[in-house]
Protein backbone atom coordinates (compact mmCIF):
# COMPACT_ATOMS: atom_id res chain seq x y z
CA UNK A 1 0.00 0.00 0.00
CA UNK A 2 1.23 3.51 -0.77
CA UNK A 3 1.96 5.95 2.04
CA UNK A 4 3.02 3.43 4.67
CA UNK A 5 6.66 4.62 4.78
CA UNK A 6 8.30 7.69 3.31
CA UNK A 7 12.03 8.44 3.47
CA UNK A 8 13.71 11.78 3.04
CA UNK A 9 17.21 13.16 2.81
CA UNK A 10 19.21 16.15 1.59
CA UNK A 11 22.32 16.21 -0.58
CA UNK A 12 24.44 18.93 -2.09
CA UNK A 13 25.38 19.26 -5.74
CA UNK A 14 28.16 21.45 -7.03
CA UNK A 15 27.55 23.91 -9.88
CA UNK A 16 29.66 26.64 -11.49
CA UNK A 17 28.09 29.15 -9.09
CA UNK A 18 28.34 27.13 -5.89
CA UNK A 19 26.21 24.41 -4.34
CA UNK A 20 22.51 23.67 -4.68
CA UNK A 21 20.75 21.46 -2.15
CA UNK A 22 18.40 18.70 -3.23
CA UNK A 23 15.80 17.40 -0.77
CA UNK A 24 13.74 14.37 -1.75
CA UNK A 25 10.87 12.43 -0.23
CA UNK A 26 10.37 8.90 -1.55
CA UNK A 27 7.47 6.53 -0.93
CA UNK A 28 9.03 3.13 -0.23
CA UNK A 29 5.97 1.39 -1.67
CA UNK A 30 6.91 2.15 -5.28
CA UNK A 31 10.21 4.07 -4.90
CA UNK A 32 8.60 7.17 -6.43
CA UNK A 33 10.02 10.57 -5.54
CA UNK A 34 6.75 12.15 -4.45
CA UNK A 35 8.20 15.48 -3.38
CA UNK A 36 11.45 17.30 -3.84
CA UNK A 37 13.03 20.73 -3.67
CA UNK A 38 16.17 22.23 -5.07
CA UNK A 39 17.41 25.29 -3.21
CA UNK A 40 20.34 27.63 -2.82
CA UNK A 41 20.11 27.46 0.97
CA UNK A 42 19.75 24.87 3.73
CA UNK A 43 16.90 26.34 5.79
CA UNK A 44 13.96 24.16 6.82
CA UNK A 45 11.63 26.26 4.64
CA UNK A 46 13.79 25.73 1.54
CA UNK A 47 14.47 22.02 2.07
CA UNK A 48 12.39 19.59 4.14
CA UNK A 49 9.30 21.77 4.44
CA UNK A 50 9.14 22.62 0.75
CA UNK A 51 9.55 18.96 -0.24
CA UNK A 52 6.92 17.95 2.36
CA UNK A 53 4.35 20.39 0.98
CA UNK A 54 4.80 18.95 -2.52
CA UNK A 55 4.62 15.36 -1.22
CA UNK A 56 1.27 15.84 0.51
CA UNK A 57 -0.14 17.38 -2.68
CA UNK A 58 1.02 14.38 -4.68
CA UNK A 59 0.08 11.56 -2.32
CA UNK A 60 -2.50 11.06 0.42
CA UNK A 61 -1.25 10.48 3.92
CA UNK A 62 -2.50 7.17 5.29
CA UNK A 63 -3.06 6.27 8.93
CA UNK A 64 0.20 4.99 10.42
CA UNK A 65 2.55 6.59 7.87
CA UNK A 66 6.17 6.35 9.00
CA UNK A 67 8.26 9.35 7.96
CA UNK A 68 11.97 8.51 8.14
CA UNK A 69 14.90 10.89 7.83
CA UNK A 70 18.35 11.44 9.21
CA UNK A 71 18.94 13.65 12.25
CA UNK A 72 19.59 16.82 10.23
CA UNK A 73 18.52 20.14 11.70
CA UNK A 74 15.99 20.59 8.88
CA UNK A 75 14.08 17.50 10.07
CA UNK A 76 14.54 18.14 13.79
CA UNK A 77 13.49 21.80 13.64
CA UNK A 78 10.45 22.82 15.65
CA UNK A 79 8.78 24.11 12.49
CA UNK A 80 9.06 20.79 10.65
CA UNK A 81 8.23 18.65 13.69
CA UNK A 82 5.10 20.73 14.33
CA UNK A 83 3.94 20.24 10.73
CA UNK A 84 4.34 16.46 10.97
CA UNK A 85 2.72 16.33 14.40
CA UNK A 86 -0.27 18.32 13.12
CA UNK A 87 -1.31 15.30 11.03
CA UNK A 88 -1.79 13.10 14.15
CA UNK A 89 -1.39 9.90 12.14
CA UNK A 90 2.32 10.06 11.31
CA UNK A 91 5.12 8.34 13.18
CA UNK A 92 8.42 10.17 12.91
CA UNK A 93 11.53 8.03 12.60
CA UNK A 94 15.11 9.28 12.58
CA UNK A 95 18.35 7.43 11.91
CA UNK A 96 20.40 6.37 14.89
CA UNK A 97 23.31 8.67 15.58
CA UNK A 98 26.22 7.89 13.28
CA UNK A 99 24.35 5.15 11.38
CA UNK A 100 24.01 5.98 7.69
CA UNK A 101 22.43 2.57 6.93
CA UNK A 102 19.12 3.59 8.52
CA UNK A 103 18.49 5.90 5.57
CA UNK A 104 20.02 3.64 2.93
CA UNK A 105 17.18 3.90 0.38
CA UNK A 106 17.38 7.70 0.25
CA UNK A 107 21.17 7.51 0.07
CA UNK A 108 20.89 4.96 -2.75
CA UNK A 109 18.71 7.37 -4.76
CA UNK A 110 21.33 10.11 -4.40
CA UNK A 111 24.08 7.69 -5.45
CA UNK A 112 22.08 6.78 -8.58
CA UNK A 113 21.40 10.43 -9.39
CA UNK A 114 25.03 11.43 -8.97
CA UNK A 115 26.35 8.42 -10.89
CA UNK A 116 23.85 8.71 -13.75
CA UNK A 117 23.70 12.51 -14.02
CA UNK A 118 26.43 14.39 -12.19
CA UNK A 119 29.76 12.54 -12.05
CA UNK A 120 31.96 12.91 -15.11
CA UNK A 121 30.06 15.94 -16.41
CA UNK A 122 31.54 19.43 -16.41
CA UNK A 123 30.20 22.00 -14.00
CA UNK A 124 27.08 23.79 -15.22
CA UNK A 125 25.10 26.80 -13.99
CA UNK A 126 22.56 26.54 -11.18
CA UNK A 127 19.71 27.14 -13.60
CA UNK A 128 20.92 24.40 -15.95
CA UNK A 129 21.40 22.03 -12.99
CA UNK A 130 17.84 22.71 -11.82
CA UNK A 131 16.57 21.74 -15.28
CA UNK A 132 18.76 18.62 -15.36
CA UNK A 133 17.54 17.54 -11.90
CA UNK A 134 13.90 18.12 -12.88
CA UNK A 135 14.33 15.98 -16.01
CA UNK A 136 16.18 13.26 -14.08
CA UNK A 137 13.53 12.94 -11.38
CA UNK A 138 10.28 13.64 -13.23
CA UNK A 139 11.07 12.20 -16.68
CA UNK A 140 13.70 9.51 -16.08
CA UNK A 141 13.57 8.22 -12.48
CA UNK A 142 9.81 8.41 -11.82
CA UNK A 143 8.70 7.29 -15.31
CA UNK A 144 11.30 5.36 -17.29
CA UNK A 145 13.96 3.96 -14.97
CA UNK A 146 13.62 0.31 -14.00
CA UNK A 147 13.90 -0.39 -10.26
CA UNK A 148 15.31 -3.59 -8.82
CA UNK A 149 13.00 -3.21 -5.78
CA UNK A 150 10.04 -3.39 -8.20
CA UNK A 151 11.32 -6.54 -9.92
CA UNK A 152 12.91 -4.36 -12.62
CA UNK A 153 9.65 -2.69 -13.58
CA UNK A 154 9.23 1.05 -14.01
CA UNK A 155 7.09 2.77 -11.39
CA UNK A 156 4.28 3.05 -13.96
CA UNK A 157 4.52 -0.66 -14.89
CA UNK A 158 4.46 -1.56 -11.19
CA UNK A 159 1.35 0.57 -10.67
CA UNK A 160 -0.36 -1.08 -13.65
CA UNK A 161 0.53 -4.58 -12.37
CA UNK A 162 -0.96 -3.78 -8.97
CA UNK A 163 -4.11 -2.28 -10.54
CA UNK A 164 -4.49 -5.35 -12.77
CA UNK A 165 -4.16 -7.71 -9.79
CA UNK A 166 -6.74 -5.69 -7.85
CA UNK A 167 -9.25 -5.84 -10.75
CA UNK A 168 -8.66 -9.49 -11.69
Amino acid sequence: MPSKAWVSDITYIQTKEGFVYLTTIMDLYDRKIIGWSLSDGMSTDETSLKAWKISVKNRNIEEGLIFHSDRGVQYASKKFVNILDSYKKITRSMSRKGNCWDNAVAESFFKSLKTELIYGNKLISKEQMKLEIFEYIEIWYNRKRRHSALNYATIEEFKNQINYKNVA
